[in-house]
């Protein structure tokens, strides 16, 4: 039997979620907006409860609600500079009017990761709040926004796998991936860096992680990094970047800091202590510690 009869066929979908009229909504558009909204309601929850902090959260409701426009900024501006930057920036340097149509596509995650970071500081700072605490609850939710944006990358078919052999049971030939079945690595990515990942989040919390400021974002930024670089050996490099070093793609290159980086977090968060001894002696819960803040 012809193994090309096996592959899974692609189903192909509208890219256009909603038209009214002249307005067409996106699927990818729709994406970053159910990531903010789901993880907004998701961190409210986690704010509210004192078990998992320990005593009450550092950080109120209403500041949180304050802060996502802050980070929606962020994580939309630091997307498509990291993009521009990292992914084609001989593109943009002779047509630099296209790096604000944002409706073309092309927004970078490291970049995105870094906007939020510069939205945490900034906002933390502005208000005096710990920045450790609202970067825990910021990556927290940020699985939920990574697996609805991977799944609006699938039904856009774009950012598809590497050739597969054609054996492979869920191998899929996409529309504009050519002839080849491919790996569908978005619904890898949508698997690893959302569903996995928010997974373990969700269990290191239940189990205290909020109480050590800095454990979940230091171990968001490993795994993340480490699930990222897992999936590029199944996905399709940029055509216009191609394999670097050591048939290494931008996205190792960039993950491997983060491995590091969260590593390191990890380890100082775990150094500094549990934040249930920190906040016994602070009158007014809302006013975060030093130790907290550093």
């Amino acid at each position: 039997m012809n193994p090309m009869f096996l592959l899974i066929t692609y189903p192909v979908f509208d890219p256009v979620a909603i038209s009214l009229g002249p307005i067409a909504i996106r699927w990818y558009a729709l994406a970053y907006i159910g990531g903010i909204l789901l993880g907004w309601l998701y961190a409210r929850a986690l704010l509210r409860s004192e078990t998992l902090w320990g005593g009450p959260a550092p950080i109120s409701v209403v500041q949180l609600d304050d802060f996502i426009l802050w980070v929606t900024i962020g994580i939309i501006l630091g997307g498509r500079v990291g993009y521009v930057l990292f992914y084609n920036p001989d593109f943009f340097i002779h047509h630099p009017a296209q790096i604000f149509q944002l409706w073309n596509g092309g927004m970078s995650f490291h970049g995105g990761f870094m906007g939020c970071v510069a939205a945490v500081i900034l906002f933390c700072r502005r208000h005096g709040l710990p920045i450790l605490s609202l970067g825990d609850v910021a990556t927290a939710v940020g699985p939920i926004g990574l697996f609805l944006g991977r799944i609006a990358n699938f039904i856009n078919s774009e950012l598809w796998g590497r050739a597969a052999d054609p054996s492979l049971p869920w191998a899929m030939v996409f529309p504009n991936g050519g002839p080849l079945p491919r790996h569908p690595s978005q619904l890898y990515e949508a698997t690893l860096e959302g569903l996995v990942l928010f997974t373990i989040l969700a269990l290191m919390i239940r189990l205290g992680a909020l109480k050590r400021p800095g454990l979940v974002l230091g171990s968001f930024i490993a795994l993340y990094a480490m699930a990222r670089i897992v999936s590029e050996f199944f996905r399709e490099p940029d055509p216009q970047l191609g394999f670097l070093w050591g048939g290494l793609t931008m996205g190792m290159l960039l993950s491997i800091p983060m491995v590091i980086a969260g590593l390191v977090i990890v380890y100082a968060a775990w150094s500094r202590g549990s934040r249930t001894l920190d906040t016994q002696a602070i009158p007014n819960p809302g006013v975060s510690t030093k130790v907290d803040r550093d």
